[in-house]
């Protein structure tokens, strides 16, 4: 597994969850990438890497294939309610 080199910033507020969930259930970042591809998002290594480093801002239409692709809700990747 990488470590991060860069610092946490402060652009999202899901990537933490992002990348929790996302470990959590087993799936690599290429694995992620390939499903929000599929699903009409554009986004490659380093804009995920960016992205769960609260480097990089995401889109709403980001927030909401993300949530689905991860089977959480948008919500929970806000931090607004625990997840299920």
């Amino acid at each position: 597994m990488r470590v991060r080199k860069q610092a946490v910033g402060t652009r999202n507020i899901v990537g933490q969850r992002i990348e929790e969930k996302r470990k959590s259930i087993g799936m690599k970042q290429k694995d992620l990438l390939t499903q929000l591809q599929i699903a009409g998002i554009d986004l490659n290594a380093s804009g995920l890497s960016k992205l769960e480093g609260q480097i990089r801002s995401v889109t709403d239409k980001e927030l909401i294939v993300i949530a689905n692709t991860l089977n959480v809700s948008v919500l929970w990747l806000l931090g607004l309610e625990d997840e299920e």
